[in-house]
């Protein structure tokens, strides 16, 4: 887990090494422990390195193979990456370090690529090859791993982090309508390859992108789970899946605990982790440390859920850790939180997993998360509607559930000037639900989730918080395979009692029955839910800044209106809309966009 970056030149001129130093130095947060930076005429590389497998200098980066002609530098973790060691060595390879990194780099030198294909894990990689001049950029396939790309007339910027891309210099930091349009209708999710600066893209998961030295371009969507159903596991019965799911998902337990320092455990005390916790307590992992934070209530919404992670921490006798929070602590972290994040997410989760990850980060430098089990396996109140609808009616039932508002939404909010054609948000999603592959409209809308939800909120706000930290995350139920096997298995499964019905069921087999037969609990900060005193002041100055007053984003009736009674209005999933109009305008001016 690290920080890459880079430059690669279509112009004939040699790379700018001081801008990639300069974007490096910046994810120094990501990777604390080493740096380096390679360059070889029209290209170079930067990286800061978080040590987790392989502690010793060999697996520093970039990493040259000189006798391949190739170099790469790599952020992430490959679980199977002894597996893959064996079978480089047995194809003839040598190896000098005994890491990750350089299987990634032999896998790329044996298979081309088609080395993604190989790769079990979470990844964003750039290889350059000596002697053709060739780029490759890859991302994995959930996208758990950031790969921002800055692209202008003879010059191609990347890196891990959007703000490394505005050290560079040079970015076009004007505001995108369309992803603005995203942003403020698809619950802050701004799908790529757009990100809220005209300037700035994202490379989208499972891609592969070639940048040749003749300047052309190419890339491929190296994976696409069918969410249908197959043919051999016609037959199976509710304990077939049931089996299947649970013998997966240990095997993703236990993959992400290849690591050569300790590994601990985010408990929220939610089904999820819990029954990460069970899983890795089966494959005899003693003295686990766990980890739960809590805040004060605030407006009569409780703000911690203790009585059931300290429930499993006792039930399988964990390294247990209790972090609690006030509600006057709120403001620094928030300010903190902001400046960590690569793109602008409302979730108030970001500040609860900022202040989670800087006290775990005192424990150990890995940890595993329950996160994604609710895209993956029906956990969420919108998909049961779709369970009544035919596959044309999936669009209008998950923009009711989902979307924050719709085209006459956006034209209250917004100045004229910044509305974009049509409705963006609304269109991608139908085209999105509209794609061949998806059986049914809950597999439909499992699809988009898992794809474009997951990647660009969720995982995004964790991978953002935890590195905040030098933290690595690991999330199981993100694990490939595991994802493929659940996007077959049909929705009544998923749907049942309320919600990923066969989780609940594996978790009746390990699990104390009061944290499976409970209400569905999210990750607490009423201080950020409820608007008030300080952090409401925070919101109000962020939206009258000077900046905000010559960006003109907001039509200023809008906001005089929800600022004379800020938590009056509400998105279809509890959002604060005055928190996502400040919570933009506290992103950009943090980040020096005026």
């Amino acid at each position: 887990m690290c920080g890459l970056a880079g430059e690669f030149r279509r112009d004939g001129s040699r790379a700018d090494v001081s801008a990639v130093e300069r974007m490096a130095a910046t994810m120094s947060d990501r990777g604390p422990d080493d740096s380096g930076v390679w360059s070889q005429g029209p290209t170079a590389l930067g990286h800061r390195r978080l040590k987790i497998i392989d502690l010793s200098a060999a697996s520093g980066q970039p990493l040259v193979d000189a006798a391949a002609g190739l170099t790469g530098v790599f952020n992430g973790c490959i679980y199977n990456y002894r597996e893959l060691r064996a079978e480089l060595q047995a194809k003839g390879h040598r190896f000098f370090s005994s890491g990750d990194s350089e299987v990634v780099v032999k896998a790329y030198s044996e298979w081309g690529l088609d080395f993604v294909d190989h790769l079990i894990g979470m990844f964003a990689v750039a290889i350059s090859e000596r002697d053709t001049g060739r780029l490759v950029l890859a991302r994995d396939r959930l996208g758990i791993k950031p790969l921002y790309v800055a692209e202008t007339p003879g010059v191609v910027r990347f890196a891990s982090t959007l703000p490394a891309l505005l050290a560079g210099g040079g970015i076009d930091t004007s505001i995108d309508p369309v992803a603005l349009a995203h942003y403020l209708s698809f619950h802050s999710i701004v799908p790529p390859p757009r990100t809220i600066l005209r300037g700035v893209a994202k490379l989208p998961p499972a891609t592969v992108r070639v940048y040749e030295a003749d300047g052309s371009t190419r890339e491929r969507v190296y994976w696409d789970p069918a969410f249908t159903r197959s043919a051999e596991r016609a037959g199976w019965s509710e304990r077939d899946w049931q089996d299947a799911l649970l013998e997966s998902l240990t095997t993703a337990v236990r993959r992400r605990m290849v690591a050569d320092v300790p590994v601990g455990v985010l408990l929220s005390g939610g089904l999820d982790s819990s029954l990460v916790v069970a899983l890795l307590a089966g494959e005899g992992q003693a003295g686990l440390a766990t980890f739960s934070i809590g805040f004060d209530a605030v407006g009569g919404r409780e703000g911690d859920e203790f009585v059931y992670s300290d429930l499993v921490a006792k039930t399988f006798g964990t390294d247990h850790h209790q972090i609690k929070v006030p509600t006057g602590d709120l403001l620094p972290p928030l300010e903190a939180a902001v400046a960590a994040m690569s793109e602008p997410m409302v979730s108030h989760d970001c500040v609860a997993f900022w202040l989670l990850s800087q006290e775990v980060a005192r424990h150990v430098k890995v940890v595993q998360s329950g996160q994604g089990a609710d895209e993956i396996l029906g956990g969420y109140h919108w998909y049961p509607p779709l369970a009544g609808v035919d596959r044309e009616q999936a669009l209008q039932t998950y923009a009711k559930a989902f979307f924050d508002r719709d085209a006459a939404g956006l034209a209250r909010v917004l100045d004229p000037a910044w509305l974009a054609d049509g409705d963006p948000a609304r269109e991608f999603v139908a085209t999105h639900l509209a794609r061949p592959g998806a059986q049914t409209a809950v597999d439909a809308g499992l699809r988009i989730d898992t794809q474009v939800m997951l990647t660009d909120d969720p995982v995004k706000r964790v991978d953002n918080m935890t590195m905040a930290h030098g933290l690595e995350a690991r999330v199981p139920f993100l694990d490939h395979e595991f994802v493929e096997l659940a996007a077959s298995c049909p929705p009544e499964l998923k749907l049942a009692q309320g919600g990923k019905g066969v989780l609940k069921e594996i978790g009746r087999r390990v699990l104390p029955h009061e944290v499976i037969d409970r209400p569905k609990g999210y990750f607490p900060v009423p201080g950020l839910t409820h608007l008030e005193g300080k952090l409401l002041d925070r919101v109000q100055d962020a939206l009258t800044a000077p900046e905000a007053r010559r960006r003109g984003l907001f039509r200023a009736d809008y906001v005089d209106a929800l600022l004379a009674d800020p938590n009056a209005e509400l998105t279809p999933l509890n959002g604060n809309k005055l928190w996502q109009l400040g919570l933009l305008e506290m992103w950009l001016q943090s980040h020096g966009i005026a």
